[in-house]
């Protein structure tokens, strides 16, 4: 298997994705298609962004299979891809270069003067969306491939024609070193992905080898209430803005910070700590407010009016798993989030207190065994905001179980923080418990990377066909 550093797509044109149907990957082929490589993929199962995907005229096979590979020149793989995968391991005999979905998306990323990298351990979709809608707002054009779905662009992607190209930028296995930024974002540096980083040095010291893929001319926006990050920012040498909710002598701060009866914020923005205008969220919680100080600041280095962006930023209503609302039965309110982290559980859950609801149920499928073992008990006080905790069955992901940590582990080490806590095996069950349990006035969340989203959907689906009947 050919390095993937060594290699550009432009010298194919039939090329060949395993695992097309990954949020970012299928993003890469539609932006290919678009271009005019001839596409084809394979994935696991059919989806809707697979048929959306069939429809441009990409063919796509459900299953891996070693003859999928036939014809193609370039085969492109996500890292959840193993050696033994029929397709990778029939294209490594047959001598067909193949590299890894971020070392295309770092080459894709070369064509693009100005182009924004989103990293951090959370929040990189929401500030990803949020700098996409100011500026677009702007009429700047610009290309985007993230990891969520934003109704504003239609989906995970949308084509532009100019200078600007937006992305995320995942630390996993050290993903993002093989992008080409010209502006990078870090929101945050935490401890996560056990199963590739081996202490919190190792992760700090690949954000450092991110921070210094950038330019001479280029720039790091960074969060000034994240130590982590601050000390990335000193060891380097490019231009560096900073933001932050914190007391200091930041780029860019907010003051006056309010909530609504939605937990959504209005705040005074500040520009080195003068005022110079107001701005309304549409989406909940004080991490949204740090979010868009994020998008604000790196908006601002693209040339962005301040105007646009207070727009912009009125206008977004959040991206499909961040806090969307799934619907309202009986007076109970269904919400689906993508928190899978300890932080991005407590900040998702402290949002939902700033609304006025008479219970928080927060019904969570924990994401990865070693992301549930190495964090337990960081997971285990991260529920403080929720009145009734409901914890499902490991979401294996990527991983296999070794039997070292289940949920119902999980489950005890947050009870025994005093909150009313229970692991409930099976989505089936817990729709069962919720149906009977639930009240009107009550929120329930349901919360992960995995596709805990189905429980509240069952709820609802079950509700509607019990008022037909």
């Amino acid at each position: 298997m050919q390095s993937g550093n060594l290699l550009s797509f432009k010298n194919f044109n039939r090329i060949h994705f395993i695992g097309i149907g990954g949020i970012s990957m299928s993003g890469l082929a539609e932006i290919l298609v678009n271009r005019g490589y001839a596409i084809t993929g394979s994935d696991m199962k059919s989806s809707s962004i697979t048929q959306k995907l069939e429809k441009m005229g990409i063919k796509i096979t459900i299953g891996h299979f070693a003859e999928s590979i036939i014809g193609a020149e370039l085969v492109v793989y996500t890292a959840a891809v193993k050696s033994n995968n029929p397709e990778l391991a029939a294209a490594s005999q047959a001598g067909i270069p193949c590299i890894d979905r971020a070392a295309l998306l770092g080459d894709i990323m070369r064509d693009y003067a100005r182009s924004i990298a989103v990293s951090g351990t959370h929040g990189k979709t929401t500030t990803t969306s949020m700098i996409s809608m100011i500026m677009l707002e702007e009429g700047l054009d610009p290309t985007i491939n993230m990891g969520g779905e934003l109704d504003a662009i239609g989906g995970n992607t949308r084509i532009g024609g100019s200078e600007y190209f937006i992305a995320e930028a995942c630390e996993y296995t050290g993903s993002f070193l093989k992008f080409h930024p010209y502006l990078a974002v870090i929101l945050n540096i935490e401890y996560d992905h056990a199963d590739y980083f081996k202490d919190m040095d190792h992760i700090k010291e690949t954000f450092l080898r991110f921070a210094k893929l950038l330019p001479e001319d280029g720039c790091l926006v960074v969060c000034a209430d994240d130590t982590d990050a601050l000390e990335v920012m000193d060891q380097v040498s490019c231009n560096k803005v900073t933001y932050g909710l914190s007391d200091g002598n930041h780029t860019w701060s907010a003051s006056d910070i309010s909530f609504n009866d939605l937990g959504c914020a209005a705040y005074t923005l500040l520009h080195h700590n003068e005022p110079v205008t107001e701005v309304k969220l549409m989406v909940p919680g004080i991490h949204n407010v740090s979010n868009s100080l994020a998008a604000i600041a790196s908006c601002h280095v693209m040339g962005c009016s301040l105007s646009s962006t207070v727009r912009a930023l009125q206008k977004y209503g959040g991206t499909h798993r961040r806090f969307e609302l799934k619907g309202i039965s009986d007076g109970i309110t269904i919400i689906d989030d993508y928190a899978h982290h300890p932080s991005e559980v407590a900040a998702t859950l402290k949002a939902a207190q700033n609304c006025k609801y008479s219970r928080i149920w927060c019904i969570f499928q924990p994401h990865t065994y070693t992301r549930t073992k190495f964090l337990m008990n960081e997971f285990s006080t991260a529920f403080e905001d929720a009145d009734i905790i409901i914890v499902t069955d490991i979401y294996a992901a990527r991983e296999i179980d070794t039997g070292e940590v289940n949920s119902g582990m999980l489950a005890d080490k947050i009870s025994g923080n005093g909150k009313q806590t229970l692991y409930v095996k099976g989505f089936e069950n817990i729709v069962e418990y919720l149906d009977k349990n639930a009240k009107a006035g009550d929120l329930i969340i349901t919360m992960g990377a995995g596709d805990i989203y189905k429980v509240g959907e069952m709820f609802l689906d079950g509700r509607k066909a019990l008022a037909v009947s």
